[in-house]
């Protein structure tokens, strides 16, 4: 089930897409359509019957969640590519690289990122994004997958250059529209193998899979809850594979998942 959040004559709701979502930038009344449910995604609801065609909305980003938790070098070539290692002394998996990205950070699919004025370095990072469907704490592997409600597209947009000159990732990674989400949450989904692509004005960057990540989406969740509480709608980004680069002005930069779709957004100056 692929279930977004968009607005409509100035009303927002959340909604069931139904039909093929292949073409849905340019979808027509025929395409693909939302059902829209009554009430939220994050409890039991009932589709309302009334729909709406996609092409008529616009689409938000899937949830607003209290705090996004991201996680760094979770694929060996990109840690390598960035000069990490991700490997103890002993030849161990180092213990997750986990920040912070604000809730003003998160943005939608079609909505533009604003390159910041302090920074010259801007990056893109294609990622699978876990969105959390109940209020969890230490939750034990087996219980995993009983606190996700679903997986989406994300893009990890971090300045590089104030990443590297500040030694931590606040400003870096957390500044306004650099967590783009999209464009819906789908439901029905393995992410043990999924392909990951990111274009840049169509030219492919980044190509990778998530079978690579070097630990798992349940080791990252007890990670992540033996030390905070996640809420619904709460979202773990789980890393990136190699080939990130910079973005200018201008360009559109697209990150495809596998079974998901697609989420774009256009670079513009910061006013």
């Amino acid at each position: 089930m692929r279930i977004a959040r968009f607005s409509i004559d100035g009303n927002v709701a959340f909604g069931v897409v139904e039909g093929d979502t292949s073409s849905a930038t340019t979808a027509t009344e025929d395409g693909p359509v939302l059902d829209i449910i009554k009430g939220h995604p994050f409890a039991e609801f009932e589709r309302s019957g009334q729909r709406v065609p996609l092409s008529k909305v616009r689409l938000l980003p899937p949830v607003l969640p209290n705090k996004v938790v991201g996680i760094g070098r979770n694929y060996a070539e990109h840690a390598a590519e960035l000069g990490n290692a991700v490997l103890d002394d002993q030849g161990r998996p180092e213990a997750p690289v986990a920040f912070f990205k604000p809730s003003t950070s998160v943005i939608g699919t079609g909505d533009p990122i604003a390159y910041p004025s302090f920074s010259d370095e801007v990056h893109h990072e294609a990622e699978l994004a876990v969105v959390i469907g109940r209020m969890c704490r230490e939750v034990p592997r087996d219980r995993v997958q009983d606190v996700i409600l679903g997986y989406t597209c994300a893009n990890d947009v971090t300045a590089r250059d104030v990443q590297r000159r500040e030694k931590q990732w606040a400003r870096a990674k957390g500044f306004d529209t650099a967590c783009p989400l999209g464009p819906w949450i789908e439901t029905e989904l393995d992410p043990s193998d999924l392909g990951i692509m990111c274009t840049v004005n169509g030219e492919q960057r980044q190509l990778g899979r998530t079978a690579d990540m070097i630990r798992s989406i349940a080791d990252l969740i007890v990670h992540i809850t033996e030390a905070m509480t996640l809420l619904p709608g709460d979202v773990v980004l789980t890393g990136t594979p190699a080939g990130v680069g910079p973005l200018s002005v201008g360009d559109e930069v697209a990150v495809t998942i596998e079974g998901i779709g697609t989420l774009t957004n256009k670079v513009i100056k910061r006013g």
